[in-house]
């Protein structure tokens, strides 16, 4: 049974600009710089502790998958099956262009979707897992909606990444978002929020998902964490 919904999801203008040169200055940003590389080996540890907390699930979609950053870590379990999707063809396709071909060759399928309405099956996968895409999500209710989506498409498990507050990085990131309003007004453009630990935990309750538990970047310094989530069907 697939999503019977045949309303229009939510529009962010950030998904829309990755054509195939800025996935390719995407797939190349991550791979460059001391830093870069330090941060990208410690999202990849906290993604797989989070994968460890859903129980290594036998099956995962990686939505939004970007140029597959998380594929060699999700190929490490040798029996589990990998989809993989997002919201731009050319993302997807830098990454099958681009990662190495026996990580490649362990994915299953890959789909061309929105995060808010996959077009998926019913208990698609063991495992949603989505890296760095809810912190672009401003609004509760289509962060609702996109959990009640993963809820719909998973078995098992949801796993969410998103920037929370209670650390230092989200205490400098609000003294530099006041600073911008000065300069700028009020109605700045902006496409990343951190979000109150307890307005995201509300969310994800009102999706009717449950906290199993969660892995912080770096606590109390970095903003960053995943959820991992249980599915209550």
């Amino acid at each position: 049974m697939t999503n019977p919904d045949t309303t229009s999801p939510p529009k962010y203008e950030f998904a829309e600009k990755y054509d195939p040169e800025h996935a390719r200055m995407y797939f190349e940003k991550h791979g460059s710089g001391f830093w870069r590389r330090l941060s990208t080996w410690r999202e990849v540890g906290m993604a797989r502790k989070a994968l460890q907390l859903a129980g290594n699930p036998k099956s995962v979609l990686d939505l939004p998958c970007g140029t597959g950053r998380f594929w060699p870590m999700l190929a490490e379990q040798q029996e589990r099956k990998i989809y993989v999707a997002d919201n731009s063809q050319s993302m997807i396709d830098t990454g099958l262009q681009m990662r190495p071909r026996e990580v490649v060759a362990r994915i299953e399928k890959s789909f061309q979707c929105s995060a808010f309405a996959t077009g998926l099956a019913d208990n698609f996968v063991e495992c949603v897992f989505s890296i760095r895409l809810m912190h672009h999500i401003e609004k509760s209710t289509d962060r609702v909606t996109m959990l009640k989506e993963f809820r719909r498409i998973s078995s098992d498990t949801v796993i969410i990444s998103l920037w929370v507050d209670g650390n230092f990085k989200a205490w400098r990131h609000r003294i530099n978002e006041e600073r911008k309003e000065k300069t700028r007004g009020k109605d700045f453009p902006r496409d990343r929020f951190v979000f109150s630990q307890r307005e995201i935990e509300a969310d994800i309750a009102a999706a009717g998902l449950k906290i199993v538990g969660h892995v912080d970047f770096v606590k109390y310094w970095e903003k960053w964490r995943a959820y991992v989530l249980q599915v209550n069907k």
